[in-house]
């Protein structure tokens, strides 16, 4: 049965329950072996939770849409009581760090019915695109093992895209549910600005950058997934415009004729050949279902070299208050070899900022999400890109060196010219697996709808998966 159970998503396995077909413990227990089996290869799965998830199956739990489904949740965004949480970091695994809460996030997961396995892999503070930190070493590619997964969620996209759970919790601050889904080739939806509470810990991170949500095997699960996790909680900041109905209703919905258009070249420089393709293939899918598609996207998109600077300033400044959060935490000092050297980089960079920088970096930003959402404005419903400027690159391309450690930058800015925006608008994005590069490695298409409208997406997605099936392809190391 736990071959069986690799091929079939969250909503199929928590069916399995529903009929009495299969117990949570039953699940649960074949997810453990898969990941004890496969997970050598990947070093996806960092932190085993394997006890507790044993102890959780075997007693009662909220009847959720997803009781018994295992699941992962990656070590960096959201914590659960009582057990490790690392962020990639050297400093707080020697540490032997333990969080004593749990995220509203975590929370969520539960009351869906989901139990929770362990943690994933990530790089530190997931600053980088792919997951390669020096805590806990390079997580693989299931399609090439010699590739790198993506990042910052590459360890939960392994995971799944290997089969050894369903579903896994993921987050993305500059791409980083897409970059990974489009890697590993799985559907990573990035939801709008304020769908999914960043609480209790945090109202906003890296100025609203940062959203939670999973990557998966199939539309419908993002979807079931995001009912359950989404909505504010109290004292957040914003939150995003409440659905008309459940995402879930959406796949399979008639998302009527749109109006799409196409960005198939990279505006500021180069982009793979396969990469565009995916896309020119995707607009052709969207004439043949009925839709209006045509070459055209936001202008804004030509000021990729201001986007990088404004955008980096950003985060380099949430890194140096980082560290500064994580030194008064535990009460020790974090010292320049205490991290990565890319990381005491950009937190020096972030140091030297003045208030008034910072601030004229957030005018800058709420200037470009006015520009970018006026093509919206003016009657386009939805946007498709590549996800990755190529396809997943080898282990090691993009590490930096403690004497140039932010050498990878202009490698790592050169791979995303197409995620990041979307992050500073907060616009809903989906990244779906519907082409492969000519070495058989998966390509990411981008899709990208005005704020809030989600249920856009979920409906184009679901088409597409319908016209350009993915279920049946399997990576060469699977379960």
């Amino acid at each position: 049965m736990t071959d069986e159970l690799a091929a079939l998503d969250a909503t199929a396995q928590a069916e399995l329950v529903r009929r009495g077909d299969a117990t949570p413990a039953e699940l649960v227990d074949a997810a453990i072996l898969r990941i004890e089996r496969i997970n050598p290869q990947l070093n996806a799965v960092i932190i085993p939770l394997f006890d507790k998830a044993r102890a959780h199956a075997a007693n009662r739990f909220p009847d959720g849409p997803f009781r018994g489904v295992p699941f992962l949740l990656k070590d960096l965004d959201a914590v659960s009581d009582g057990d490790p949480f690392h962020c990639g970091m050297k400093f707080l695994r020697d540490l032997g760090w333990v969080e004593d809460h749990e995220s509203y996030l975590v929370q969520k997961f539960r009351a869906a019915g989901f139990v929770i396995l362990g943690k994933t892999n990530t790089p530190e503070l997931g600053l980088t695109i792919t997951t390669e930190p020096a805590a806990y070493g390079p997580s693989c590619n299931p399609w090439d093992l010699s590739r790198s997964t993506g990042g910052s969620s590459g360890g939960s996209a392994a995971a799944v895209a290997a089969g050894l759970v369903p579903a896994a919790h993921a987050s993305d601050g500059g791409g980083s549910i897409r970059i990974p889904a489009s890697a590993c080739g799985l559907v990573g939806l990035k939801p709008s600005r304020g769908r999914v509470s960043l609480g209790p810990e945090h109202g906003e991170y890296w100025h609203g950058l940062v959203i939670n949500h999973v990557v998966t095997r199939s539309v419908r699960d993002s979807a079931a997934i995001l009912d359950a996790v989404a909505g504010p909680m109290p004292g957040d900041p914003y939150f995003a415009p409440p659905p008309a109905r459940p995402f879930r209703a959406e796949v399979g919905a008639d998302p009527g004729r749109l109006r799409v258009g196409i960005l198939a070249h990279h505006p500021a420089g180069s982009l793979h050949p396969d990469c565009a393709a995916a896309v020119i293939d995707t607009g052709r899918v969207l004439e043949s279902l009925g839709h209006r598609v045509e070459a055209s996207y936001p202008t804004p998109f030509n000021t990729g070299h201001e986007v990088v600077a404004h955008f980096s300033m950003v985060v380099a400044t949430w890194v140096g208050l980082t560290l500064d959060y994580w030194s008064r935490r535990t009460g020790q000092p974090i010292r320049p070899d205490s991290v990565e050297p890319n990381t005491w980089a950009l937190a020096e960079m972030g140091r030297a900022v003045s208030a008034t920088q910072y601030l004229a970096t957030v005018d800058w930003l709420h200037g470009y999400t006015r520009r970018m959402a006026g093509w919206w404005a003016d009657g386009f419903d939805l946007l498709v890109t590549p996800t990755l400027g190529a396809p997943p690159p080898r282990l090691g391309e993009l590490t930096p060196t403690r004497d140039e450690p932010l050498s990878a930058m202009e490698r790592v800015a050169a791979l995303i010219p197409f995620t990041p925006a979307f992050n500073i608008t907060g616009q809903p994005a989906i990244s779906l697996p519907l082409a492969s590069s000519a070495e058989g490695l998966p390509v990411g298409v981008q899709l990208v709808a005005a704020y809030g409208r989600e249920d856009v997406l979920i409906r184009v997605a679901a088409q597409l998966e319908q016209e350009r099936p993915w279920a049946a392809r399997r990576p060469p190391v699977h379960a």
